[in-house]
Parts: structure tokens; C-alpha cells; sequence
């Protein structure tokens, strides 16, 4: 019988606690299997400031060189500096990381050549399947073949470099930024790509330290932006910037300390790349986004396109339709100039080239983005999924305006107002996202939809 990683292969990545869920002998045979189902002759590797991260990423090495496969590895990275060396070389990779999640946590975030993903559909299922194989009865031996060589590769200077000819932010006025690295790799990506721009940086929390000794480097909490919303405040800043644990992510704080929605950043990035790219092009939304993207996108001349929520579905949708950007309410941000991956590190630099290319603060700026009022995400805790989300929808789907689709999950939309409501896929928690055009609107509808979820 083989072991079963159910609990550790997730929809687009692995994840699970070390050494409990998995170790460095799993590792190494993942990194077989990674190489056996992409048919790679070389892939680059790299890690995360977590403990385990070293030893876990040189197993995978081994695993895939022991198979005849050359391995680059470039230590220390972000994820989308890993996703920047695995477009720039065309190969595969694989990033150790478990982004936001506490210290004794690791994972693999896996791609193709041209930084493309590795989800359950692509891939994910089978190099569990064999992982799992060969953690019974053991790897098979190769034919006779030379172990591949494993050597090592700086990309910080290249990937900074790369990310700052995308945006143009020499001639932009001073500006005082306050950065909060959450003890995660924007303590290693931020000072290099910053270096030589017209920003007064003001660092926190960049000690590399994966037990995350000051607070969750998962900055769509609002408790973890905390310290980031005070500083900002205290230091008179024009803005402030929070990563997450592997520093794909970037969450903005506005001068007033206030946090801006990924949905207005989205929105923003969204008009500034459509102008690059003479006022036309596909933008790539998730349903839980504002109203305000689609609508900022039209304005700009841009076509914009729903889609589910999750990566996976963002990267494929751009691949099919030749998008030239995505953005999630997650705070996740996808560029075509970026092999269709996502960088929030990008979507930062857009916004200090938007804030410092004009003379008002950055409340002002994003104004114009924000048109709506949103509820977040709001979490319940319900043993009948199913059961829920049939009532929900029979207590709409007759009223007069209002449609019903099932994109993903159930979204309701009325003439004033929208939600979506959608099960965990590891939790048994329903996820409610409201928007409405006004407040009272607002409080309204998730009142009503929460009085049915958790009847």
C-alpha cells in the first residue's frame, strides 16, 4: 500500500509541517518525481528563510541530479524571484516555501519551463502518485546514467534589474517608504531592487528569521499590518508596503495609514499597463474582485475577463487569451511582461511610479479605483456546505433584477450590490464576499446572507 500525501499535495502546491507531514527523504523524491513528470534535463531550485528550507531544497537537488538531471540552485530567493529564473533560463523549478503560514510549516511551489504552473491538473497529481509509489517500494534505478551536476547562481542583481525596466521610476519625485518584510524574503529582494531609486526607505522587520518572531508574515490580516499602519503614521510617510512570507504578495498601507484593497491596486496597475501597451488588451479579473476593476478596464480601453479564484485558473486564462495582466483579491498580481507569473514586487513599483509621477497623496490617487464598498472576506463555520449554499440560492434566485451564476461557488448579483459565496476547499467554512454601492446597502446583504449561511 503506498503512502498517502493526500494531506500534504494541495490543489497548486505542497504543504504540510516538517518533520511530522514530510521530510528531506520525501523531498528527495519528490524532486525524481518532479523531474520524471516534466521531462526536464535541468531545473533550478530555491528556498525560503524557513529553518527546514536548506535541507529540504537540497534533497529535492539530489533527488532530481541522482536521475541524471543538471540543478541550479539560487538559495535564497522569493517566490517570484525563483518564478523570474525559471523564465529567464527555460526550465523547470521549485521554490520551498509555505508562504504565510507559521514556522514549522514547509511546502513546494513547482513550475514549467517559462515559470508555467504545476496544479493538480498539470502535473501535481502525478508526481504525487509517484512520490507515493516510490516512498513504499523505493525509487526505481535509473539506467545507467551520470548523476547531473548541482551548481549554484546569484539572480537577485538580474531579477531586480529586470522588474526596474519594466517600470520606469527614475524620474519620479522623492518619496519616503515605510516596508514591512514580516521577517520573509522581502527582507532580501527589497533592499536590491530599491537600491538606487529616489525612496527613503524605511525598513521593518527584515531580519530573515522563518520563526517570525514579530508577527504573521501574512499581511492580509489586518492585526499583522498593524505595526506597518503605526510607522507609516509616525514617520510622516508617503506610503507603506507589507510582503508576505515568500514576498509574492504585496499588501499598500495609503499616508494615512490606512490599507488600500487589492481591488483598487488591481485596478490601478490595470489602467497603467493597458496605457503601456497603446490603450488596449485583455486584464484578467477573479469574481471576488470590485466592480471597479472591469469598469476601469473598459475606461482604459481594455477588455476585461472573469474568472475563477486561484492562480492556476488566473495563469491559464492568461496563457489562452494573451492577457497582459491579472490581478486577485488576494493581493496577487500576474504580468505578461513576467511569464504570466505573479509578483507583487512588480505591482509595488507601479504604484510608487503612479504616486510619484504626480503630487497628490496616495489616498487621492487610488480614489478614483475604489468606487464601492466592500465587505471582505467573511469566514463561517458550516458542517452542510451543500445545504447552505442551496438555501442561500433558493432565497434569491426568484427576486425581480437579480441573476445567479456558479463561475465559482454562488454568486448573486442585484442591481446595487453582488456577493459570492464559496466553500474551503481544506476547511468546513463557507467564504462571503459582499460589495454594494453603498454602506447601508452593504450591511444589509451580508446580514441577510449570514442569517441564512449560519441558520
Amino acid at each position: 500500500m503506498a503512502a498517502d500525501l493526500s494531506n500534504i499535495v494541495k490543489a497548486y502546491d505542497v504543504r504540510g509541517i516538517v518533520p511530522d507531514e514530510w521530510d528531506e527523504p520525501l523531498a528527495e523524491l519528490f524532486g525524481a518525481a518532479f523531474v520524471e513528470v516534466t521531462n526536464a534535463s535541468a531545473i533550478v531550485v530555491g528556498h525560503d528563510m524557513r529553518p527546514s528550507s536548506p535541507g529540504l531544497s537540497n534533497a529535492f537537488a539530489r533527488g532530481a541530479a541522482a536521475r541524471g538531471v543538471d540543478v541550479t540552485l539560487i538559495g535564497l530567493c522569493s517566490t517570484d524571484q525563483l518564478y523570474y529564473a525559471s523564465g529567464l533560463l527555460d526550465l523547470p523549478g521549485a521554490m520551498f516555501t509555505a508562504s504565510h503560514n507559521p514556522a514549522q510549516y514547509n511546502g513546494i511551489k513547482m513550475c514549467r519551463a517559462g515559470a508555467a504552473p504545476v496544479g493538480q491538473d498539470t502535473g501535481l497529481a502525478q508526481i504525487r502518485a509517484l512520490a507515493e509509489k516510490w516512498s513504499e517500494e523505493g525509487a526505481p534505478e535509473t539506467a545507467p546514467v551520470a548523476a547531473g551536476t548541482v551548481t549554484e547562481r546569484d539572480t537577485l542583481t538580474g531579477y531586480a534589474e529586470y522588474l526596474k525596466g519594466l517600470v520606469d521610476l527614475t524620474a519620479i519625485r522623492p518619496l519616503k517608504v515605510v516596508v514591512d518584510a514580516g521577517n520573509g524574503m522581502g527582507g532580501h529582494t527589497v533592499p536590491t531592487v530599491f537600491a538606487g531609486l529616489p525612496l527613503d526607505l524605511v525598513p521593518m522587520y527584515f531580519e530573515l528569521d522563518g520563526t517570525f518572531p514579530n508577527h504573521e508574515a501574512n499581511p492580509l490580516d489586518p492585526k499583522n499590518i498593524i505595526d506597518l499602519q503605526a510607522r507609516v503614521l509616525a514617520e510622516g510617510a508617503d506610503l507603506g508596503l507589507a510582503f508576505d512570507g515568500d514576498a509574492d504578495r504585496c499588501f499598500v498601507v495609503d499616508e494615512r495609514g490606512e490599507g488600500v484593497s487589492p481591488s483598487a491596486i488591481t485596478a490601478l496597475v490595470a489602467a497603467r499597463e493597458l496605457a503601456r501597451n497603446g490603450g488596449s488588451g485583455i486584464v484578467i479579473h477573479n469574481l471576488i474582485t470590485s466592480w471597479s476593476v472591469p469598469e476601469v478596464v473598459r475606461e482604459n480601453g481594455g477588455t476585461p475577463v472573469r474568472t475563477r479564484v486561484g492562480h492556476s485558473f488566473i495563469k491559464e486564462e492568461m496563457a489562452k487569451t494573451g492577457a497582459i495582466f491579472g490581478g486577485e483579491h488576494s493581493a496577487h498580481y500576474y504580468f505578461k511582461d513576467f511569464w504570466n507569473a505573479d509578483t507583487g514586487m512588480l505591482a509595488a513599483l507601479h504604484v510608487l511610479a503612479a504616486l510619484g509621477g504626480q503630487d497628490g497623496p496616495l489616498s487621492g490617487l487610488v480614489a478614483a479605483y475604489d468606487r464601492y464598498q466592500g465587505s471582505g472576506e467573511i469566514n463561517s463555520t458550516v458542517a452542510d456546505q451543500s445545504g447552505r449554499m442551496a438555501a442561500v440560492k433558493e432565497a434569491y434566485a426568484g427576486q425581480d433584477g437579480v441573476s445567479t451564476d456558479a463561475l465559482d461557488g454562488l454568486t448573486v448579483t442585484g442591481a446595487d450590490w453582488w456577493f459570492n459565496l464559496r466553500p474551503s476547499n481544506t476547511e468546513p467554512l463557507l467564504r462571503l464576499n459582499v460589495e454594494a454601492r453603498d454602506s447601508a446597502t452593504l450591511h444589509t446583504v451580508r446580514d441577510e446572507v449570514l442569517a441564512l449561511v449560519r441558520a
